[in-house]
């Protein structure tokens, strides 16, 4: 079992810093905006500073764009997340995030199509832009077991950077981290990243009721 989860970086100032992502051999979590010094911490992954303001310049002007993701037929959507659905509950068990949530994401960000991009170059399943794949060790973003991977640990991680707030973490994970940050740790008063919490709750609450879970 993972130990207590720490946050030790200063949210009002993470656009405008480095940050590290260090594990304990208790298996606790420490986000920090500066190197730790200790045989017992491993550092998982550093994000740069600029990767961060590239990466939401990236995300503001693909919003610009008003894409809209239309889903299939009830049919063709049931077809494409029985495909996925194995490979969902067991990413989701051994990254330890919620399947209904997992489900959700994925059917908001690509309605289980595997090869969807979007025109800020997000990709797949789990829509990963390059840098958060690279991030997460993805070495194939276009594979569909390894998209769903990488976007299993990022939902994992702003969970953890976000106190569990569920509202935040989506946010961030469609308008980025940064972006909440910048705001005050609230959801951004970008119209295209409310509605998405608003529809990836939805689907939260479809995946819990639906005859599937039997």
């Amino acid at each position: 079992m993972r130990g207590i989860l720490l946050i030790l970086i200063l949210l009002p100032l993470y656009g405008q810093a480095d940050v590290y992502k260090y594990v304990d051999s208790a298996g606790k979590i420490y986000f920090t905006d500066s190197p730790l010094q200790g045989n017992d911490l491993k550092l998982e992954w550093k994000r740069d500073a600029g990767k961060i303001v590239t990466e939401k310049s990236a995300k503001l002007v693909a919003m610009g764009q008003s894409r809209t993701l239309v889903e299939p037929s009830p049919a063709k959507l049931s077809a494409r997340r029985a495909r996925y659905e194995r490979a969902i509950e067991l990413i989701a068990g051994q990254e330890m995030v919620n399947s209904d949530l997992l489900h959700a994401v994925v059917r908001a960000e690509s309605a289980y199509n595997p090869v969807a991009v979007s025109p800020a170059g997000a990709t797949g399943l789990m829509q990963l832009m390059p840098a958060t794949a690279a991030r997460y060790q993805v070495q194939n973003i276009e594979d569909p077991t390894e998209n769903l991977r990488g976007g299993a640990r990022y939902l994992r991680d702003l969970l953890t950077l976000f106190g569990n707030d569920l509202q935040l973490a989506l946010a961030a994970y469609n308008a980025g981290e940064n972006a909440v940050a910048q705001y005050g740790n609230r959801i951004p008063p970008y119209p295209e990243t409310q509605r998405y919490v608003r529809k990836v709750l939805q689907f939260i609450w479809a995946e819990r009721t639906s005859a599937n879970k039997g």
